[in-house]
């Protein structure tokens, strides 16, 4: 039953907007108030399809802004236009009423309808609470609603109930590739040009944006994943492919980044078009992954290396059979089946509970079982995504047990890339040496794809973000001191990291891989650039 006060629904069990998103009835068992009686509908209607789309982000859009009010081109950057915005006490309070009638719609038999009935069933019954509200708002004699306002309010309530909330406008601009979250009111967007911008705010309060977190991580039906104060981290995979990170209770304030991959399906013209790398240094790399060469992309965070991964992977033959192990899916070839036909996805399962005798929670399902069971699916590549930690010793068996597998880590340069993967193959297992880590990283691993992210403030408060390819390193067992030997085969384009201004020009080519030619390398096209750029060798670096 709803009291009224103004032109905002109060819940009337508790006297509030209802704006906790853990207590939405959806996901809890709930009791249906009675029906209201009838009333005088609004002429307004409202088409499932009108829910559906966000109004896009204006380009100077400030921290003060709702995503449903854009501001007017005469007003600058830290315009304040939160007083046009929408009542968030509101969408919360008809998104509470909703979720109540929805639930009593769909009984104890939620399994009867499927995800996208009952996101249709949600839309009729938002479409009914707001033409009841809008008549209600004419009956009473206060100024009705606008058909943008009701548009407005019905797309925030029906993503508060089915979406990611305040978050959702932010996630389907295709404008916005991150979003990094320090606190409700402290958001920044970065566009997929580079540019970083001032954000809105994504809660009332961090509390709030706890709660939202804790429901959403919960709310799962396939992977649902566990965040409370005894387990303060969260990676989660969102409806659309987006990957999801966030820290509370550990940190002065919740901590969330939200990365959106854009560029799913990319190969590496798009990315010579982009500015990311050379003609040359593409036409070496799909020589490379067609003759089978392992690869590590490394690069620091956000540096586009899962983005060169799909690039990458574009360069595989098409009769080849994939498989993919991640702890989040992020790479999403098994959703290009024209691109790659045979695929099959792995994603890590983290338990919840108690641990057993054996260490493990129950449920949990991890990458190495994974890439275990997979040497029963006749898989020609296995691709193991990102390596932090553990996940170094899947990597080596995959790259063990057949040629030409890619992966990606963080590292500030591609011989340090190297140093760490030694150092998480040290961490991961009880039994691995140094000896053995070095021996297993320099007789598995190829090549080292260095990606640089350059970050230029700009004069109007934001910055510019590029990207590009700095170092192409050749690896092979040897160098006793190391344990194995390095080749800039494509070195940074100045005499430091600090002078480069673009992609990696050409250095020395070790012998093994001229027969790279065979499979479409320009050859000829790196002996003659190479007489423009002399190599810089690194102390203990091999030359041919």
């Amino acid at each position: 039953m709803t009291q009224h006060n103004g032109t905002r629904p109060i819940d009337a069990a508790s006297g509030t907007g209802a704006s906790d998103p853990t207590s939405l009835p959806l996901f809890a068992p709930a009791v249906a108030g009675p029906a209201r009686p009838g009333r005088e509908r609004s002429k307004f209607r409202l088409t499932p399809t009108d829910l559906d789309p966000a109004t896009p982000l204006p380009a100077d859009l400030t921290v003060h802004q709702t995503y449903t009010q854009p501001v007017a081109p005469s007003s600058g950057a830290g315009a304040d236009a939160g007083s046009a915005g929408l009542d968030w006490a509101l969408v919360a309070a008809f998104r509470s009423q909703a979720s109540e009638q929805l639930s009593a719609a769909l009984g104890g038999d939620r399994g009867r309808l499927d995800r996208q009935a009952q996101r249709e069933l949600g839309r009729s019954i938002i479409l009914e609470l707001l033409e009841t509200e809008a008549a209600e708002q004419v009956s009473a004699g206060r100024d009705p609603w606008t058909p943008h306002d009701q548009q407005a309010l019905a797309t925030a309530v029906f993503d508060a109930l089915f979406g990611l909330g305040r978050l959702q406008p932010l996630v389907d601009d295709d404008r916005v590739e991150n979003i990094i979250i320090t606190g409700h009111d402290t958001v920044r967007l970065e566009l997929t040009d580079g540019t970083l911008l001032p954000g809105p705010p994504v809660a009332d309060s961090d509390d709030e944006l706890i709660d939202f977190l804790v429901f959403l991580a919960s709310r799962s039906e396939v992977n649902a994943r566990p965040f409370s104060e005894a387990q303060p981290r969260l990676h989660l995979r969102l409806d659309g492919g987006a990957r999801l990170a966030a820290a509370a209770w550990v940190t002065p304030r919740p901590s969330v980044v939200i990365r959106r991959h854009r560029l799913r399906r990319v190969t590496l013209a798009d990315l010579v078009d982009r500015g990311t790398l050379t003609p040359l240094a593409a036409s070496f790399l799909a020589a490379a992954i067609r003759a089978r060469k392992s690869v590590v992309v490394a690069g620091p965070q956000g540096a586009g290396k899962t983005t060169m991964v799909r690039a990458l992977c574009a360069e595989i033959p098409t009769h080849e059979a994939i498989g993919t192990f991640e702890t989040e899916y992020e790479l999403h070839l098994h959703e290009l089946p024209d691109v790659h036909p045979i695929v099959h996805a792995w994603e890590a399962r983290p338990g919840s509970g108690e641990r057993g005798p054996d260490g493990r929670q129950a449920g949990e399902f991890s990458i190495d079982e994974a890439l275990y069971d997979s040497f029963r699916f006749n898989l020609s590549r296995q691709i193991v995504g990102e390596v932090r930690g553990r996940e170094v010793l899947a990597m080596i068996k995959a790259m063990e047990s057949g040629a030409g597998s890619i992966s990606t880590t963080h590292a500030a340069t591609a011989e340090a890339a190297l140093r760490k993967l030694v150092t998480c193959a040290m961490e991961a297992g009880a039994h691995v040496t140094q000896d053995y880590a070095t021996r297993a990283v320099a007789e598995n691993i190829d090549l080292v794809v260095q990606l640089h992210l350059d970050t230029t403030p700009l004069p109007d408060g934001t910055a510019r973000r590029d990207r590009w390819v700095s170092e192409i390193l050749a690896v092979t067992p040897g160098e006793r001191e190391k344990g194995y030997a390095t080749t800039h085969v494509f070195t940074p384009s100045g005499t430091g990291q600090s002078e480069q201004a673009g992609p990696a020009v050409p250095g020395v080519l070790p012998d093994e891989y001229r027969a790279l030619e065979r499979y479409g390398f320009d050859l000829a096209g790196f002996y003659a650039q190479a007489a423009h750029h002399p190599p810089h060798h690194q102390p203990g670096e091999a030359a041919s």
